[in-house]
């Protein structure tokens, strides 16, 4: 199965200045990526230079890994949003 860098941005929901845990739906938030790593949907993932964050994902499509992050509390509730999905290749070391 095909692999792709997603990049997600905080929204316009999300409260600048406040730590993630503070957020609203942080707990929903981060079972529902736990569940996802659990999948092995997510293969790695963290922060980039603020206000980013990056998720390696193995997924047929970018329509599929868009159908899928919907369902995730903080897509839902506007404190990220997808600002770029792309294929990607794994050249260096190994997962």
């Amino acid at each position: 199965m095909p692999l792709f860098a997603v990049i997600n941005t905080r929204g316009p929901a999300y409260k600048h200045g406040e730590p993630m845990e503070a957020q609203a739906a942080w707990r929903p938030h981060a079972d529902f990526m736990n569940a996802l790593v659990a999948d092995g949907f997510v293969l790695l993932g963290g922060p980039l230079t603020e206000p980013d964050v990056l998720l390696i994902v193995r997924e047929e499509s970018e329509d599929a890994i868009r159908a899928r992050l919907a369902s995730d509390p903080w897509h839902a509730k506007g404190l990220l949003t997808i600002k770029s999905i792309s294929p990607w290749t794994l050249r260096l070391g190994k997962l």
